[in-house]
């Protein structure tokens, strides 16, 4: 079984190949995609095959999958870009006579009102109308995703957001990969849709509670609105479309967006998944 994790020089793909390995898919059967040469290169030196290229190489891509049974197409980061980004990923799995194709989506892809949504989904329709096999992972949150504010927090001791009493079922990327790895060695898992999010899902207060308990200083939650958290962020140097979408996640998860806290990933790794405090903790070591 030949396996290709594409984005592998970023976070998330490159967790991916070190779980792949950990869990024995043997060196040889692994090819990394990337755009980033010296991490390549450190892939290169442990036996994975490393293929240079982005996602609008569709020669290059079409080469780096020939062969492979699976293909992780780790979403790409480019908004506005991403859903023809993916489509090329798509077409040149096809064309390579790749088996199937696993995704990295959004929680709730096909239903939620998430800003960052849309794509997803439109992704999630390419891949089923594809004609290839296809394994869909909604990721909800990384929980590194507020290492930032809680390093802000170690200065300022708050915490600001404008997302309430909104939850968020985190969980550390290390474990969505080992969810995407166990999927990519084998298994039931062809047309299958997994919800993939922590175990628990947390308040703002409880992730300031983690931060204290990190940090090892009292961290306190400002909740303000999204237009003063708008113009927070603007004055302290965002532009205005970044800062509107950092608004709008907060409203998403306000409104609920990434509280759903399903079994799927503690059932794919075969663990719990790591707690908030834990996740915090590694992160910031």
């Amino acid at each position: 079984m030949s396996v290709v994790v594409t984005g592998a020089t970023g976070h998330l793909g490159r967790l991916v190949v070190e779980h792949l390995l950990a869990g024995g898919l043997p060196a040889d059967q692994v090819t990394a995609v990337g755009r980033n040469a010296d991490r390549l290169a450190e892939l290169t030196s442990r036996g994975v095959r490393a293929v240079a290229a982005d996602y609008a190489d569709g020669p290059a891509l079409e080469a780096a999958f020939a062969g492979a049974d699976s293909v992780l197409l780790v979403s790409g980061s480019e908004v506005g870009r991403r859903v023809d980004q993916h489509r090329q990923v798509i077409d040149s799995a096809r064309a390579a006579g790749v088996r199937r194709v696993v995704y990295t989506s959004a929680p709730h892809a096909d239903t939620t009102e998430l800003v960052l949504a849309p794509d997803h989904k439109a992704t999630e329709e390419l891949l089923r109308a594809s004609g290839l096999a296809w394994t869909i992972l909604r990721n909800n949150w990384y929980t590194e995703n507020y290492v930032p504010s809680v390093e802000q927090a170690r200065a300022t001791g708050t915490i600001v957001t404008s997302a309430g009493e909104g939850r968020v079922a985190s969980a550390p990327r290390t474990d969505y990969a080992a969810g995407a790895a166990a999927v990519l060695r084998g298994g039931d898992h062809d047309g299958r849709v997994y919800e993939l999010s922590g175990d628990v899902a947390w308040t703002f207060d409880e992730l300031a509670a983690a931060a204290s308990e990190v940090l090892g200083t009292p961290v306190t939650v400002q909740n303000v609105s999204d237009d003063e958290y708008r113009e927070i962020l603007v004055g302290a140097g965002l532009d205005a479309g970044t800062a509107g979408f950092v608004v709008a996640l907060d409203e998403g998860t306000r409104r609920g967006d990434l509280a759903d806290a399903t079994a799927d990933l503690r059932t794919l790794i075969g663990r719990p998944t790591t707690p908030l405090v834990d996740a915090l903790r590694s992160a910031l070591a």
